[in-house]
Order: structure tokens, then sequence, then C-alpha cells
């Protein structure tokens, strides 16, 4: 088995997909209020939501097991019991380096990933009138 390469997504990447992941919150927020005001809106906003929904937690996924794969790759935590750092800081480390390799965090951003997804598919079959739950 091949490890896990040390690859770290620039500061524009990491940039664009906060701001995807901002603008799907406030799309989702938002559509409440629409509901109201601007019906007419709520369709398009809660796809801005989903569709952003999708990229955001498919990227947070994919860095979280990316994270986790070089923990084990590198064997980070037998490293750290190595070290001749002190113990205090070497305390603090392993904790953050266990948090990172044990956290089931990135099966939760794919679940939502995925979930987005088959919503953002059925949401489409829906308006294209190819389904119907009626």
């Amino acid at each position: 088995m091949q490890k896990e390469e040390v690859k770290n997504y620039s500061k524009s990447v990491k940039y664009v997909f906060f701001v995807i992941g901002v603008i799907a919150t406030i799309a989702y927020r938002i559509i409440l209020v629409l509901n109201f005001y601007a019906p007419s809106w709520v369709n398009a906003i809660w796809y801005v939501g989903t569709i952003g929904f999708v990229f955001y937690f498919g990227y947070l996924f994919e860095v979280q097991r990316r994270e986790s794969r070089l923990v084990a790759d590198y064997d980070l935590v037998g490293v750290l019991k190595k070290s001749k750092i002190k113990e205090r800081d070497k305390a603090v480390l392993n904790h953050v380096v266990k948090l990172v390799s044990t956290s089931k965090e990135k099966w939760n951003s794919l679940f939502i990933s995925l979930l987005s997804l088959v919503a953002l598919i059925v949401g489409i079959l829906l308006d294209l009138n190819l389904i119907s739950f009626a």
C-alpha cells in the first residue's frame, strides 16, 4: 500500500470551498423567509444550497480522509512517542493527532454530501415531472 501524499490545498481553493459552504448555509436559512415574501425563489435557492452542500461536504470529507490517512501512513502517534519534545507538548500533540486519526467527522461529511446529492437528483426528477410521490 502506497503512503498518502503530503499535499496541501492552496489558499484560494480553501477559500473557494469556504465561500461555497457559507453561501449554501445562508441559502438554506433564507428559504424560510422566501417562503413568505418570494415563494418563486425558494426552488432556485434550494438548488444553490443543495449543490453547495454536495461540493462543500465532499471537499471536507476528502480533507478529513487525507488527514487521517497521513496520521496512519506516517505513524505519527509512534513518531510522537519516540520524540524528545517536552512531555506536556507531546501529550497535547498526541491528543490532536489521535483526534484526527480516530474522528468520525469525515463520515458525517460524506453522509451529508451523498444525502445532498440524492436530494439534488430527486429534486431534479421531481421538477422535470419524471417521478411523482402523489
